[in-house]
């Protein structure tokens, strides 16, 4: 896919795609993640956090021009087990308002749904004027999990690669702005991210007999994402891959990208000056036992 162009944000040009933090494009395969996996240094948590800064800024930006303008947007997060869709999505919401940014990540499917057309109940959760709808897993996954698992026919499956380019026609055409996102991992990443998962017990959650089970058909999810790609990656709409191998770059390079997509301006805000405190007047401070909480730390 082609790679976008940056845009100046402010006084600093924001990139998109490879190329930042010194990295050569030229001397990687884009296409290969296994080669840029080989190739790239990973970032370190300091450099991270003052360029993630300045995209968040931006990011906020972004939001009060949503606000303002009734835009619509809807972003879509696919990709492997542990390729890290969570994390990307966590950095773009944790300085953003849920008001605006709103995240949807719905779970298994009731009986009266499943009898129901297959995009039917994502629907209601597209975004309406002056929201920013995150689907963290979205409709595609007929042709993921679903597909891979057995839990649809083949024949559902190829209805809905056929379909589902024209309900999303659809949805642009009403003025949403949508943005797929592939984050794409290599074998070794996700292992090393699973085996982590089995033995951090803060991330045990995080795994389920489904991880296990994308594990072991790692080529079974292959073929899946293949056939989703050459039958919904569209010019109306593409996908968008994101190497995910270093996940800190990877998160970077997802916003960026993002924010290079969504035509926003900066909202002009008024000065904002504290007003002074009412006087106390005859307030006394209550002799109560309030509970406070052990000082532990």
């Amino acid at each position: 896919m082609a790679k976008q162009k940056g845009k100046k944000h402010g006084k600093r040009k924001v990139k998109s795609g490879v190329g930042e933090h010194g990295v050569n494009p030229g001397a990687i395969d884009v296409t290969n993640p296994v080669a840029a996996a080989e190739t790239r240094a990973k970032m370190s948590r300091k450099d991270f956090e003052k360029e993630l800064e300045i995209l968040q800024v931006e990011l906020v930006k972004m939001q009060e021009w949503v606000k303002a303008s009734g835009a619509k947007v809807c972003v879509l997060f696919e990709g492997r087990d542990a390729a890290g869709k969570g994390g990307v999505i966590k950095r773009i919401t944790e300085r953003t308002s849920p008001r605006v940014f709103r995240l949807v990540a719905l779970p298994s499917p009731t009986e009266r749904e499943k009898s129901q057309m297959y995009v039917q109940r994502y629907i209601p959760h597209l975004p309406a004027a002056g929201e920013v709808v995150l689907f963290d897993r979205s409709w595609y996954n007929r042709a993921g999990v679903e597909r891979v698992m057995g839990f649809t026919s083949e024949e559902d499956v190829e209805k809905f690669l056929k379909w589902v380019p024209l309900v999303e026609q659809a949805i642009i055409g009403s003025g949403v702005i949508l943005v797929k996102y592939w984050l794409e991992e290599t074998m070794e990443d996700q292992t090393e991210r699973f085996e982590e998962r089995i033995n951090d017990y803060r991330k045990i959650w995080k795994l389920s007999p489904m991880d296990l089970e994308s594990h072991r058909r790692w080529y079974d999810y292959s073929r899946a994402r293949d056939a989703m790609f050459a039958a919904t990656d569209t010019p109306e709409s593409p996908w968008y891959v994101v190497d995910s191998h270093d996940q800190r770059r990877g998160r970077l390079n997802c916003i960026a990208h993002l924010l290079s997509l969504v035509p926003y301006k900066e909202v002009p805000r008024e000065k904002v000056k504290l007003p002074k405190r009412q006087p106390k007047g005859d307030y006394v401070e209550p002799d109560y036992p309030f509970r406070w909480i052990p000082e532990k730390y």
